[in-house]
C-alpha cells in the first residue's frame, strides 16, 4: 500500500463526507430564507441576520458556522459578522442566475430517498417508476433544470437548430414531449407568441404544476396534456423537443419513430441531453460524468427499466447510441449542434 495515496484517498473522502452533510443545511437555509436575507446585505452579526430572518439564535449561530466553514459565508472575526458574498449569492441566492443551483441540493436530496426504492431492484433487476420515486424528486427535477434552460434554450440552442427560430416568430406548431413541470414550454411560448405550443408528459402532477406555472407567467398559447412520448396526439408539428428525457424511456426507438409519424414533412425535432462520451474512459474524463452517473443509477435507469421496452440507455449514453435510436426512429440526418459541459443538442430531420 501507498502511503501518500491513502492518505490523499482519505482526504478526498473527507471531502465528499462534508460536501453530503451539508446538503441538508444548505437546504435548511434555502427553505428558511437565510440566503436570500442575507443577498446583498452586507456584513451582519447572528443576533441580526437571525432576527431578520427569525430564527432562533443557538441554531442560527451554528449554522453560520458551518456555512463560513465550508467557504460559503464570508465571516470577518474582528467584527464577528457573517455575508453572503456575490459569487455564493449567484449559486445560493439569485433565481435568475445561470449558476444558480438550488434544484440540485434538491435533487441530491430526492436521490438519497431513492436508495431504498432503487436497492431492491439492484437484486431483481426490475425497475422503478418516476411516479413511484422520492415526491420530491418532480418539483426538484424542475428546479435543477430550469436556470439552464432560461439562460440557454432561447439564445444557444434554438438558434443552433437551422431555421427554426425564423419558423416560430412566423408561427409553428410545437410538441414539447417529456416537459416536466413546463419551464422550457413556458420560455419557448413567451419567446415566440405567433406558436402554438402543446406539452406532454406521462406525470399527471407534473402537468397540473405545467398548467399553473403557465397560468403564473400569463402564457395563453400553450396546451398541457397527460400522454406518453409513444401516444402523445398526432398534430402534424412543425417541432417537437425533447428535453432530458428521451434517455429515460423503455423504448427510445419506438418513442423517435413516434416524433417521426407526428411531424410534418418538413418538421425538425430537437432532443437536448447531457454531455457525454460514447466511452466510459472518455466519459470518466468529463466534469460532470460523476453527478450524471449517480442520478442515472438512482433515477434514469430505474424508471427506462420500469417501461415497456426497457431500454435504459443512461444518463450517459453518448451521441452514438442517442443517434443510432433516433435513426431506428426514421431519421436520416441526426447531427450534434451544440456541446458544453452539461449538456449535448441533437438536430434531427427525416
Amino acid at each position: 500500500m501507498n502511503q501518500a495515496k491513502l492518505e490523499d484517498f482519505v482526504g478526498k473522502i473527507l471531502g465528499e463526507i462534508a460536501g453530503a452533510v451539508n446538503v441538508p443545511l444548505i437546504r435548511v437555509g434555502d427553505r428558511l430564507g437565510i440566503y436570500t436575507a442575507m443577498h446583498a446585505a452586507g456584513p451582519m452579526t447572528a443576533q441580526q441576520i437571525c432576527e431578520k430572518v427569525g430564527i432562533a439564535p443557538r441554531y442560527g449561530r451554528e449554522w453560520l458556522s458551518n456555512q463560513a466553514a465550508s467557504g460559503y459565508l464570508a465571516y470577518d472575526a474582528e467584527h464577528d459578522t457573517f455575508e453572503l458574498p456575490p459569487e455564493q449569492a449567484a449559486v445560493f441566492a439569485d433565481e435568475d442566475s445561470p449558476v444558480y443551483m438550488m434544484g440540485a441540493f434538491d435533487l441530491v436530496a430526492a436521490m438519497m430517498e431513492n436508495q431504498a426504492f432503487v436497492e431492491p431492484a439492484f437484486r431483481t433487476g426490475g425497475g422503478v417508476g418516476w411516479g413511484d420515486m422520492s415526491q420530491c424528486q418532480f418539483c426538484a427535477a424542475g428546479r435543477f433544470f430550469r436556470p439552464s434552460y432560461q439562460h440557454n434554450l432561447v439564445e444557444n440552442w434554438l438558434p443552433a437548430v437551422e431555421g427554426i427560430v425564423d419558423r416560430l416568430r412566423a408561427g409553428a406548431r410545437v410538441a414539447d414531449v417529456g416537459c416536466g413541470h413546463g419551464f422550457s414550454t413556458v420560455f419557448m411560448a413567451k419567446e415566440f407568441p405567433q406558436s402554438q405550443f402543446f406539452g406532454y408528459d406521462f406525470h399527471p402532477s407534473s402537468i397540473e404544476q405545467a398548467r399553473r406555472h403557465a397560468q403564473q407567467h400569463g402564457v395563453e398559447n400553450i396546451t398541457f396534456e397527460v400522454a406518453t412520448a409513444a401516444d402523445f396526439p398526432d398534430r402534424q408539428y412543425d417541432f417537437v423537443t425533447f428535453f432530458d428525457c428521451l434517455h429515460d424511456m423503455g423504448d427510445p426507438a419506438g418513442a423517435a419513430r413516434h416524433v417521426r409519424e407526428t411531424l410534418s414533412p418538413d418538421g425538425l425535432w430537437m432532443v437536448v441531453e447531457p454531455m457525454a462520451a460514447d466511452r466510459l474512459q472518455d466519459n470518466i474524463a468529463l466534469p460532470f460524468s460523476r453527478i450524471y452517473y449517480a442520478a442515472s443509477t438512482l433515477i434514469c435507469v430505474p424508471t427506462s427499466l420500469a417501461q415497456a421496452g426497457r431500454a435504459a440507455l443512461g444518463a450517459q449514453a453518448g451521441f452514438e447510441r442517442l443517434s443510432g435510436m433516433i435513426r431506428d426512429g426514421g431519421f436520416s440526418r441526426v447531427r450534434k449542434v451544440v456541446e458544453t459541459p452539461f449538456n449535448m443538442v441533437i438536430d434531427a430531420r427525416a
